[in-house]
This record gives C-alpha cells, sequence and structure tokens, in this order.
C-alpha cells in the first residue's frame, strides 16, 4: 500500500469532549493525501469510544497506548507509526482550520526547508479566542533554521507555537530521535529546535490552528516550573550547539523566559475572571 504524504497523528488523552472535532477538523478536505493515526493513552474517559466513531474512515488508525511514560510516551508511540514524508502533530483538543493542511505542504515542497508554522488562536475550554492570530513574532520570513532557534531562545518563548501549527519532515524528526522526554514542558519547542537544526525554517503567516487551553494550564506553579526549564534548555541548547546559541544568547533569553512567566501569570488571572 502506497504511503500517503501527510501522517496526522492524536496523542489523546482524556479529550472525550473535543476528540471528534479534532479529528474533524483534520478529516474535512479529503483532497488532502494524508492518513490520520490516533493513539488513546489509556483514557479514563470516553475518549476511545468518540475516536472509534471514525473508524470506517480508511485514512484513519486507531492505536492503545499502555498507561505510563507521560507525554513523550504517546507523542512518540503514534509518531513511530506514521508513514508520510511529512508529519504534523495534533493535540486531540486543538483544531487544524480550513486549507492550513494544503497550505504548509506546499511550503514544504521544498526539500531544504524541514519545518513550517502558523499563526494560532488561543481559544478556552468553550471554543471562545482569547487571543487571536497568535505567533511568529520575528519569524516573519524564511531563514536558516539555527537562526530561527536562536530567535526563539532570546526572546525565551516557544516562537513556533503548539504542535497543531507545525508541520515538518518526518525524516528530520526520526532523525534526532523522536519528540524530546528531558524536556516535558517544552516537548514541543526542544524537537522543533532538533530539527530545525538540519534544515531551513519558512513560516506560513495565516492563523492556521486554535489551541485550546484552561486555567489549570496557566497556574501559578506550572508557569514556574515551566521558566525554570526553559532556562535550562536554554542552557543546553548552547552547551551542546555553541555556534547556533551564544552564552549571551542565554542570558538574554532566560531573562525574558522570567518575563514571559510572570506575564502568563497575568493571562491566567485574565483567563479566570472571563471563565467565571
Amino acid at each position: 500500500m502506497t504511503a500517503p504524504r501527510l501522517s496526522v497523528v492524536i496523542p489523546a488523552y482524556n479529550n472525550g469532549r473535543t476528540i471528534a472535532e479534532t479529528m474533524r477538523s483534520v478529516l474535512a478536505d479529503e483532497s488532502v493525501d494524508l492518513e490520520l493515526i490516533v493513539a488513546d493513552h489509556s483514557s479514563s474517559d470516553d475518549t476511545l469510544a468518540e475516536i472509534r466513531r471514525f473508524e470506517d474512515d480508511d485514512r484513519v488508525t486507531i492505536l492503545h497506548t499502555p498507561a505510563g511514560g507521560g507525554a513523550p510516551r504517546n507523542w512518540n508511540r503514534v509518531t513511530e507509526s506514521a508513514r508520510g514524508e511529512l508529519i504534523k502533530l495534533v493535540c486531540g483538543d486543538d483544531i487544524v482550520l480550513p486549507g492550513t493542511l494544503k497550505r504548509q505542504m506546499a511550503i514544504l515542497e521544498d526539500s531544504s526547508i524541514v519545518l513550517t508554522a502558523c499563526r494560532r488562536d488561543i481559544v478556552d475550554a468553550d471554543g471562545r479566542v482569547l487571543f487571536s492570530g497568535w505567533g511568529l513574532r520575528g519569524l516573519g520570513r524564511r531563514m536558516p533554521g539555527a537562526r530561527a532557534v536562536r530567535a526563539a531562545v532570546r526572546a525565551g518563548s516557544n516562537l513556533f507555537g503548539e504542535p497543531a501549527s507545525v508541520m515538518m519532515r518526518r525524516e528530520a524528526l526520526t532523525a534526532v530521535g523522536g519528540w524530546r522526554a528531558d524536556f516535558p514542558y517544552l516537548i514541543d519547542q526542544a524537537t522543533y529546535s532538533d530539527v530545525l537544526l538540519r534544515g531551513d525554517f519558512a513560516p506560513d503567516a495565516t492563523t492556521g490552528a486554535t489551541f485550546r487551553m484552561s486555567a489549570s494550564q496557566w497556574s501559578v506553579a506550572l508557569v514556574r516550573d515551566q521558566s525554570a526549564q526553559a532556562k535550562a534548555f536554554h542552557r543546553a541548547l548552547h552547551r551542546a550547539h555553541p555556534d547556533a546559541v551564544s552564552a549571551m544568547d542565554v542570558v538574554i533569553g532566560n531573562t525574558r523566559a522570567a518575563l514571559m512567566a510572570r506575564a502568563r501569570q497575568a493571562s491566567y488571572r485574565i483567563l479566570k475572571r472571563r471563565m467565571r
């Protein structure tokens, strides 16, 4: 059986409320040459039952991931089953907007581009837009991947966005060992950085995805831990790739990561008020 050009993979966990909408957003354009692989990570809700509603679609493969191992285990489980030249991971409560898959596949027709990312809308648990057109600050044009990695470090923030915003070459992801587990809160940015050190970055300037967040994702304790991991990641990146990320980049990035943590705490307070 011929492999599709694109593999969209969804590592699902307790997404019973949203997984069907997420899967429909991927499958909506039947002209896209894709496979959709969904792995349920031993959910305790009705996630698996919702996924099985799509089992008659021959584009869909349903997998089961045993409990344990956190996000990296399920992200790598579903990714290792992909067959496409290109890969896009979508979390089980996010949405791919119409036209995004085709647009990003076209960008990646240039084999020297290893990763593209679009802007996204950040929405609340009910799908209401909290922040629109978010992301790609300073990444508005094509550039060497190392330069994009450095820009994100100096910003102290994941400029590329959550996985639903990103599409990359599966070969490059496989070559760097898949999704990284050493910085759990930065599993996406840390892995993007590894991939980008193998080729060019090209932006998809359109808003092409939604990222759903809840108040628990922006809690004070979580934001503090994310900031600490960001600083550790910057230092590790400098040690491994000093030509791409300098000691000064780390100083600037770590200062900004601390400022970003405080900004996220302010956003958390705003979100709590909106959700009342």
